[in-house]
Order: C-alpha cells, then sequence, then structure tokens
C-alpha cells in the first residue's frame, strides 16, 4: 500500500501563478510511490495556472497557503489528517509566523501542538519538517534574523522531544548552496532552482531516513 502523502506550508510550497512548486518537482521525483492528499489544488489566489498545466490533477492536493503558518495549522490539521488519511507530512513553515505573528517561543508552541495533533488524528503518522531558511529580511534586521535561529533550535529540539519509533520525524537538511539571491524570485519566494532545491533536500530526508524514493538527483529535478 502506498504511502499517504500530505504537502504542509506556506506561500512556498503553494506557489503563485505560473510556478511549477516544489510540489511538483517532488511529484516528479517520487513518481508512483507515495499518493499525495490533502483538502487544496490550487495557487495563490486560487489560480490553477501551473507552469507545467499536464501537472496532474490528483498530484495538485496540498494544505498550504499564501500568509498562513504553523499558528493556522495546527487547529486543522487534526481533521484534515483525519479526512485525508494522511500517512505522511512535509512541512516547510515558521518564516511568516515569525514574520508577522509570533516569536521563536510560540511558533515552537504551535509546532509542537501540530504535530501532536497530527498524532491524534494518525498515531503513527510520519513527518518531515525543513528548518526556516532565514529571507532577505534577516539581512537588514538582525532582531529576525536570530529569531529565525532560535526557532530553528527550537524546533529541532521539539522534534527529538516527540520522536518516537511508531510516529518518526524528521528535521531535513536546510540545501547547501540555497541562495536567496539565485534561488528565489524576490529574497523570500522560490523560483525554478529553489523548488528544486527544497525538494531536494525533503528527498535526501525520505531516502536517507525511511528508504523512501531515491536520493534527489546530482543535478537537479527536472526544469518541466
Amino acid at each position: 500500500m502506498r504511502l499517504r502523502m500530505m504537502f504542509v506550508g506556506d506561500s512556498m510550497t503553494i506557489g503563485r501563478a505560473g510556478d511549477y512548486t516544489w510540489r511538483y518537482r517532488m511529484w516528479q521525483h517520487l513518481g508512483d510511490s507515495c499518493e499525495i492528499v490533502g483538502p487544496r489544488t490550487g495557487l495563490y489566489e486560487s489560480s490553477t495556472a501551473y507552469a507545467n498545466p499536464a501537472f496532474p490533477a490528483g498530484a495538485r492536493r496540498h494544505l498550504s497557503g499564501w500568509g498562513e503558518g504553523w499558528q493556522h495549522m495546527a487547529p486543522v490539521i487534526r481533521e484534515t489528517v483525519t479526512a485525508h488519511r494522511a500517512d505522511l507530512l512535509l512541512v516547510s513553515l515558521g518564516l511568516i509566523d515569525l514574520g508577522f505573528y509570533t516569536d521563536a517561543e510560540q511558533t515552537a508552541l504551535h509546532a509542537h501542538r501540530f504535530l501532536t495533533e497530527a498524532r491524534e488524528a494518525n498515531p503513527h503518522i510520519r513527518a518531515v519538517l525543513l528548518p526556516v531558511i532565514p529571507n532577505i529580511r534577516a539581512e537588514t534586521d538582525a532582531p529576525f534574523a536570530a529569531q529565525v535561529a532560535h526557532f530553528n533550535v527550537l524546533l529541532a529540539k521539539t522534534l527529538a522531544d516527540l520522536d518516537e519509533p511508531r510516529s518518526p520525524l524528521l528535521l531535513a537538511s536546510r540545501p547547501e548552496t540555497y541562495d536567496i539571491h539565485t534561488d528565489t524570485y524576490d529574497g523570500t519566494h522560490p523560483n525554478e532552482s529553489g523548488e528544486r532545491k527544497l525538494a531536494g533536500a525533503f528527498a535526501d530526508a525520505l531516502h536517507q531516513g525511511w528508504g523512501i524514493g531515491g536520493p534527489s538527483p546530482s543535478s537537479p529535478f527536472r526544469s518541466s
């Protein structure tokens, strides 16, 4: 039986009109090894204009939203996991929380609640989480940069504290070559090279941690 995988994220995950999205790159990489599930299929502002219109409708499913963070996803993850019978979560959240809503400690509490609620729906759920990648604001806002760094430490501790054999949790590694000046279109949101690198981070975590899929390609992810 294939794992039922759900993407959870903010604007970096949902994408906008004309994007491929890193979700698309993961679908390319994993093929039929996982079934993608989730309540949403569109891009920002309900656009359906993916860069590749052949991206199958079933593979477009996700739980992500522009301007949504841990505090938005924690209250809905239990019902969503239940409704869509998710077995595996790929999560990229936190930047929007720290930028607009909550400090590092509060954000970590929302992440803890999110994982606890997901397990209430499925005690055997697995999750891979990506640390927050500082955006262009962090280059000129030292307190914000410090909050991002502090949250990433708290996130790693949260995963270590909550990890258990029946419901394992993995912290993906930030792509070593990820550069906000060349891998985003605005200092925050991934362009095509950024999408490939984010997908590669999740692909490597899945392969190294649980033998799911293969390692990310040395020449990352096809462009179409």
